[in-house]
């Protein structure tokens, strides 16, 4: 199997020969933590191992939805390669879950896109908060933005996908997406500690849960991440379908291998699976 083929995931929780087959696809650009795997100053387990196996190398986190149209979610730091890897010529819309520099710090390379080939400004949704700091850093693009801010559990419909923007605990004015078609409820939320009420009852049940997994063993920082242990018995307590681990630091603080976690994970058969860069899921 070549290795496109081992990182095309198709839908495969709750069957249903009745529904219609998946028509969008969510694309893994990246699945790390803001150092990324490997990190340039580290020289641990897990980085030496994706040294030496590309299936185990994470760029920062963000996520590619495609239909008809081209939606990001997130702009981090690797977008360039990331969307050159995935063949993406034009991109649509622009979601931020929040702006803190691993989930925006490539939003700079959209600025040539839109300046020497689109005719138009980029639409883009963030929360109140999230956009006064992507203005504050981008400041240089502000007339090239077309930005609509998102309050607390606002949907808005592109290209016949529902996205619900859900706090999360993490910075002020980070959101997760609920993504929902007509065959899939999907709940991404790359940057996370426990969910609020609210937004856990919300995503109950989602036929697939991608959330932050930061770290093995002890979490430094329970308000605003997860560790992979925390979102394990999270999402499973929320009914997922299937839970996908990303935002995966690997190296905090106690280093653990690709090969080790997915031994890990055996158990849980397909319940739980490690996200990949380049991974392509069909909802």
């Amino acid at each position: 199997m070549n290795v496109e083929a081992q990182l095309t995931e198709p839908l495969t929780t709750k069957p249903d020969t009745a529904r219609p087959a998946p028509v969008h696809t969510l694309t893994f650009l990246g699945t790390g933590a803001g150092c990324g795997v490997p990190a340039f100053f580290c020289e641990c387990p897990a980085c030496e191992e994706a040294r030496r196996n590309p299936r185990a190398r994470r760029g920062d986190c963000g996520v590619l939805v495609r239909g008809s149209q081209t939606v990001l979610v997130d702009t981090p730091p690797d977008l360039r390669h990331q969307l050159e890897r995935e063949q993406v010529r034009s991109v649509d819309h622009v979601l931020w879950t929040h702006c803190h520099y691993d989930h925006l710090g490539g939003l700079g390379e959209l600025e040539y896109m839109v300046r020497l080939g689109k005719n138009a400004t980029l639409p883009c949704l963030a929360s109140p908060a999230a956009k006064t700091g992507i203005l504050a850093e981008f400041h240089y693009m502000d007339d090239i933005l077309d930005f609509r801010t998102l309050e607390a559990f606002e949907t808005v419909e592109i290209d016949n996908v529902r996205y619900t923007a859900l706090p999360v605990t993490h910075a002020a004015g980070t959101y997760g997406y609920l993504m929902e078609t007509a065959t899939t409820k999907l709940f991404y939320a790359s940057d996370t500690g426990r969910l609020p009420a609210a937004t856990a009852d919300r995503v109950r049940g989602c036929d697939i849960l991608i959330m932050d997994a930061t770290f093995w063993g002890r979490n430094w920082s329970p308000q605003a991440h997860h560790s992979i242990q925390e979102t394990i018995e999270e999402g499973l307590g929320l009914g997922a379908g299937t839970v996908y681990l990303t935002h995966l630091a690997m190296h905090y603080d106690t280093p653990v291998t690709l090969a080790q976690l997915e031994d890990y994970l055996r158990p849980y058969q397909e319940k739980v699976r490690v996200a990949l860069d380049g991974m392509t899921l069909g909802f």
